[in-house]
């Protein structure tokens, strides 16, 4: 009796060859845009305390109460699989030194995200987050520069009609009288909300604007607005972005209803979204912090970021049909014939692969017709074919595989030719 083969855990997946390669390419694009921009790279890592996300994404979280992957350690500590990238920077920063830095301090990272969620197309419990933190900088300023970036990376890896969606939430100063007007106008509608919302009236009333069912949507559509309750330094602020999106023709939408439902967030939360013909996901979003770290500990120090779910924009790419340029793919195939042949194409590959060229062939394939298919399958322009009359005579023969064209070349200026012709090509 053969036994049954292992299958992954619900929610997540694997991602294989032809995906990853945009995945690499939006990878590339991420990395360029951060550098271009002063931010450094970190990793943080997988496992963190539990007490790290409570403190900063607020105990009434959706995260918090059924997301997030806790458990005991065997020394009884009380960990958890990271759900989201912010706190873990912020850790970092206190932990590590960088308040001695010089300020701002801008960092990036690209990390795998766990959380116990519904699974869903673009969502899964294991997903990869690309994200960007600024930390010691309030300025208004500072906001348009992190959003502009989150824009630049998504027009660099080729995505069209990116809308931004911007709010202001307050500030610990103007939040609690919004509140209380919140709440009175919610407790007029309480019997139209979910389960869930009629749960966060009482815990987190915010939340309420951030729900997705259609009949919570319909009454946070007539909620009272934050940004007709910001106290005078939070008007400012959020009109000195406003002023500034406009200076660099960044379009944009107020959304009354975006929270961003974190407790973490004042002031600055945003969106982006792909509004492409069939789309409707969010690509990433984010927010200002100003004083998380004293919820662990630390000084008051400003910061803000955005997190972009690489898993959705990939699948948003190849939904728009977005062709990756050329890279560091296989460009030519060596096929061979006979024992002779063999060797000297295992050489030539050496040879090749020593010289930059992406190159492949199969050394244990049979008929030339097999290894031309292969070749064929990664879409190579030149099959380079070696058998036993070239062997013995050291030639070599570059096969055109669009126009079938074929010529012999001298073994020793068969590299040299072959990096011309592709060079030609680009």
């Amino acid at each position: 009796m053969s036994k049954k083969i292992i299958q992954k855990v619900r929610g997540v997946r694997d991602i294989l060859p032809d995906e990853q390669r945009y995945f690499k390419y939006l990878s590339e694009c991420f990395e360029h845009a951060c550098g271009r921009s002063g931010y450094s790279k970190i990793y943080t890592p997988t496992v963190e305390p539990a007490s790290l996300f409570i403190r900063t994404l607020g105990k009434n979280t959706d995260i918090v109460e059924r997301e997030m992957y806790n458990f005991k350690d065997r020394s009884g500590n009380a960990v958890v699989l990271r759900p989201e990238g912010t706190a873990s920077v912020l850790r970092a920063y206190l932990e590590e030194g960088m308040t001695s830095w010089p300020q701002p301090v801008k960092l990036y990272y690209q990390l795998p995200i766990f959380r116990y969620d519904r699974p869903q197309a673009g969502r899964y419990r294991e997903h990869w987050q690309y994200g960007v933190e600024v930390i010691g900088d309030k300025s208004p300023i500072i906001d348009v520069n992190v959003i502009a970036l989150s824009l630049r990376v998504l027009k660099s890896v080729g995505l069209s009609d990116v809308s931004l969606q911007i709010n202001s939430i307050g500030c610990p100063n103007c939040r609690p009288k919004y509140r209380k007007v919140l709440i009175s106008y919610l407790n007029e509608n309480e019997k139209k909300l979910c389960p869930d919302c009629k749960r966060r009236l009482k815990s987190n009333p915010l939340r309420v604007l951030d729900c997705k069912q259609k009949g919570c949507q319909e009454i946070s559509a007539e909620a009272p607005q934050t940004v007709n309750h910001l106290c005078n330094i939070c008007h400012e602020h959020f009109k000195t972005i406003l002023e500034y999106l406009d200076e660099l023709d960044i379009v944009y939408e107020i959304n009354p209803q975006l929270v961003r439902g974190l407790d973490y967030y004042i002031r600055t939360v945003f969106e982006l979204w792909s509004e492409s013909e069939g789309a409707n996901a969010s690509l990433g979003g984010g927010g200002r912090y100003d004083g998380m770290t004293e919820l662990l500990g630390g000084k008051p120090v400003a910061g803000i970021g955005f997190g972009l779910g690489a898993d959705r924009i990939v699948a948003e790419m190849q939904r728009q049909n977005i062709e990756l340029p050329k890279g560091h793919e296989v460009e030519v195939y060596v096929a061979q014939l006979g024992e002779e042949a063999k060797k000297k194409c295992y050489k030539l590959l050496f040879d090749l692969q020593n010289a930059g060229i992406g190159a492949e062939g199969a050394i244990e394939k049979g008929s030339i017709s097999e290894q031309l298919k292969a070749a064929n399958r990664f879409k190579v322009p030149y099959t380079l074919i070696i058998g036993q009359k070239e062997a013995f005579s050291d030639t070599v023969i570059i096969k055109d595989m669009h126009s079938g064209a074929q010529e012999i070349y001298p073994t020793d200026k068969v590299v040299k030719e072959v990096k011309k012709r592709l060079e030609k090509l680009q």
